[in-house]
């Protein structure tokens, strides 16, 4: 091995997570109309600006989320969590807004926080997760 492959990461922080979605534009107003996300980023690039970048976030959060076209295979498939110190809340908050794909009702395992799955158009898992009590 080389000394390289011993050395400590330089890598500190998850910053994007990235689903490929069908269309930008619905998946933008699955997570910001629907979610609650804020908009972090949305810019044209390539040759003729053909291409999108589109990141979105929960308010407050420093990792976003990118949604991005396919690349290759079809849309979907990909899975992130996000916390809340109130799941039961968030998952009346998005039960009453209604067209969501989620769970009927959160659900706690055995070793694992409360926690309940939504599921955006193209077939992306977001997982709602109770957050650990702060230190």
């Amino acid at each position: 091995m080389s000394d390289l492959t011993q050395s400590p990461t330089t890598l500190t922080n998850i910053g994007v997570v990235m689903f490929t979605v069908a269309d930008q534009d619905a998946a933008l107003a699955f997570y910001t109309g629907k979610l609650g996300f804020e908009v972090r980023s949305d810019s044209r690039f390539g040759e003729h600006d053909e291409m999108r970048w589109l990141e979105v976030a929960p308010p407050g959060s420093t990792a976003r989320l990118s949604l991005n076209p396919p690349m290759a295979d079809e849309p979907g498939g990909s899975a992130i969590g996000v916390e809340t110190t109130d799941v039961l809340g968030e998952h009346a908050r998005l039960s009453a807004i209604g067209g969501i794909d989620l769970d009927p009702e959160p659900m706690r395992m055995p070793g694992a926080p409360l926690m309940f799955m939504v599921r955006d158009p193209d077939g992306n898992t977001v997982v709602v997760v109770e957050a650990p009590p702060a230190a």
